[in-house]
């Protein structure tokens, strides 16, 4: 018998299913020579500073530099205590018991790095010397999961992505536990957190924000003229920024005294051609349903993942935008399936049949998993957010397959009392891609129709406008702006042979990407503020401390990203990785050690049980720095933020004002004050509704 391990419940029955193993066992499924379990998730994990003896943040231990490294099973907290996760423990029981009597093994986790390190280290714990194949697919349908058992693969072809995923795991053990550590005790014990992904996640967020709280703004004016000819009206707008208000309305009142025509200088028209967007990659289908539809990379991660494991779609945690050369010919049957449900049937008829666009095929670019494609399973008893995604996902594969969009651009240049003026339109020559959604200009250009002009003519000014603007800061980022910043990080790296070296390598792997936001968010250093994500004073104090250091450089995550493809390639040897690591790490640590952080007081706020303390303001709470008093109230009440005028409030009357828009845990918003009775124990004061 051989068992099969794959890495989630809904996975495994996926496989069973088709393998045929379809007797219930408890943690497996049987049947037909396999023996069908799963993991959930990581169910080993790299042991934490306590599996070394190490209990405290203490200066005589950093830097922690496990050698070896130890692995033990995925541990949850209970009271305030971490405690081997029971659940996690009885099903790696089961598994020992398979891979102990069956005759070798299929590895059937997710295929990619995560997946393989998931196997790997469950294997490694348990001592397991059994022979293992690889199962490679990238759907969950019946058809894949077939072919992918007649192609399975030896299993030490995969050594250089189990290696990478090693490295990485390690890397971020060694720099994550000890620079907080380090900066938990430069911060006299309140956590503080650093990581190789999440710092120059950070930074860039923080850095972004002081330009744009410390841009001034510069007012300027601008002359607009409206035209007409032929019964055609259109603007153009002056080349001149005024940078006196005065200026530009007295040349507009010379306009009207002299009445002055306008002269075309010039004409010039040219095609261009935007070409089919390429498919979704997971993080082009963030940034895409971020900006249309606000939902937040993880949230699309999780219901991408849930249509994958409904058969629905393919592999969502993919980093390329093509196919194989070999997956091309199913394009058209995907495609007649998606055309049999009523909001494709549209978008079906208008695409080139027999001669659809092939742009998205190039075998160099596709790694481990091709970009993301509908399935042959027609969709059915989707959620509304499933149905958002997988539109999203169907409609680009219609686009990607269309032909060119092309456009006429036309510009032309006026000239009135020697000042320059212009006026731009475009004029759609071929529909193409865009013919599927109707989205022709995305507002880049207004479309609009010229009447027949000629160099030398005269045009008469209809109207006159002064046209009041004023420069604009940069632009906070969002969900979507920041994903494709930390895609990009490369790019953005000023030394040219370090550009060179890794201009295609970003801030994370794509799947990764949204665990970092998450990950700024819970540790209280960025917040929401609606589509936004803002900087805390914890995650600006942060990055003031380690904005000049290399952990906070988007290059050397994204040259560790380098070095990690390097070693899933064979191509870089993994223990010499893991020795720049190390040296970086006690770098880094020592730095940190020497940095005094400042608690920051409220003056002026007395604690209101003690009555003696000044509360100290933290972002997620405001508590008392007498440890015998330890008097706090959170920040963050039913997903409201709590500001620190309300705190003043509560403490010094006994209640806040009025706050709107608080969630219960069943969803319902709902209006109140907090208050504090005598014991200083805070409580809410409901919204007197009017009847």
């Amino acid at each position: 018998m051989k068992a099969v391990l794959a890495e989630k419940p809904s996975v495994a029955r996926e496989i069973a299913m088709v393998l045929g193993a379809t007797e219930k066992k408890d943690g497996y499924l049987t049947g037909n020579g396999y023996a069908v379990t799963w993991a959930f998730g990581h169910l080993i994990t790299l042991g934490m500073p306590e599996d070394y003896g190490i209990s405290a943040c203490k200066k005589q231990t950093l830097p922690i530099l496990p050698d070896p490294f130890k692995l033990t099973i995925r541990k949850v907290r209970k009271d305030k205590q971490l405690i081997t996760d029971p659940g996690v423990s009885k099903q790696l029981k089961i598994i020992e018991k398979l891979f102990t009597s069956c005759s070798s093994i299929i590895v059937a986790t997710d295929s990619g790095r995560e997946g393989e390190l998931i196997f790997r280290y469950i294997y490694e714990y348990l001592n397991c010397t059994l022979p293992f194949e690889r199962l490679w697919i990238s759907s969950l349908t019946e058809k894949a999961i077939r072919h992918g058992f007649q192609n399975l693969k030896p299993g030490h072809l995969y050594d250089g992505l189990f290696h990478a995923a090693q490295c990485r795991n390690r890397a971020d053990w060694l720099l994550d536990i000890n620079t907080t550590q380090a900066l938990t005790i430069a911060a006299d014990d309140e956590l503080y957190s650093l990581g190789r992904v999440q710092t120059p996640t950070l930074a860039l967020l923080c850095k972004r924000y002081r330009e744009y709280k410390e841009f001034t703004s510069q007012q300027y004016w601008q002359i607009e003229l409206m035209h007409q000819k032929d019964f055609v009206e259109f603007k153009s707008l002056g080349v001149l920024k005024f940078s006196d208000k005065k200026q530009a309305e007295d040349f507009v009142k010379s306009l009207e005294r002299n009445r002055t025509t306008a002269t075309v200088t010039a004409i010039t028209s040219h095609p261009i051609t935007e070409h089919a967007p390429l498919l979704f990659d997971l993080t082009g289908l963030q940034k895409e349903a971020n900006k249309r539809f606000s939902f937040s990379a993880e949230r699309t991660l999780d219901i991408a993942q849930s249509l994958y494991e409904k058969r629905f779609i393919t592999y969502p945690r993919t980093g390329s935008q093509y196919i194989s050369e070999d997956l091309w010919p199913d394009i058209p049957d995907l495609i007649r399936v998606l055309q049999e449900w009523e909001p494709y049937k549209t978008a079906a008829s208008i695409i080139p049949w027999g001669n659809f666009n092939k742009s998205i095929v190039k075998n160099a670019k596709v790694t481990d998993h091709h970009g993301l494609l509908t399935t042959e399973k027609i969709p059915s008893a989707l959620t509304s957010e499933e149905k958002v995604i997988y539109d999203l996902i169907a409609f680009r594969l219609f686009e990607a397959v269309s032909p060119p969009c092309v456009k006429e651009i036309t510009e032309i240049s006026l000239q009135v009392l020697h000042y320059d003026f212009t006026a731009k339109g475009q004029k759609i020559l071929q529909t193409g891609w865009r013919h599927i959604n109707g989205n022709f200009s995305e507002g880049i250009e207004e479309i609009r129709q010229f009447p027949e002009l000629k160099e030398g003519m005269d045009l008469k000014i209809k109207m006159f406008a002064v046209l009041e603007k004023k420069t604009q800061p940069p632009s906070l980022y969002t969900e979507e702006t920041l994903l494709s910043a930390m895609e990009n990080a490369g790019k953005n790296i000023e030394e040219t042979g370090q550009r060179k070296y890794v201009k295609n390598i970003g801030i994370d792997t794509p799947a990764m990407r949204a665990s970092t936001i998450e990950t700024l968010l819970n540790s209280g250093y960025i917040r929401r503020q609606k589509k936004l994500l803002i900087p805390t004073d914890k995650g600006l104090q942060v990055y003031d401390l380690v904005k000049d250091k290399k952990i906070a450089d988007v290059s050397m995550t994204a040259e560790w990203e380098q070095s990690m493809e390097d070693i899933e390639n064979n191509e870089l040897g993994a223990a010499e990785f893991q020795k720049n690591i190390e040296n970086y790490t006690m770098t880094i640590t020592e730095e940190l050690m020497q940095i005094k952080i400042e608690r920051t007081h409220l003056p002026g706020i007395v604690c209101p049980k003690c009555k003696t303390q000044s509360l100290m303001i933290d972002d997620r709470v405001i508590k008392c720095p007498d440890p015998y008093c330890n008097w706090y109230q959170f920040r963050n009440i039913c997903g409201t933020r709590i500001e620190t005028a309300d705190i003043e409030r509560l403490v010094k009357n006994g209640r806040t004002a009025l706050i709107k828009g608080m969630k219960s845990r069943s969803g319902k918003t709902f209006n109140a004050h907090i208050i504090l009775n005598e014991k200083a124990e805070s409580s809410f004061e409901f919204e007197q509704k009017r009847r």
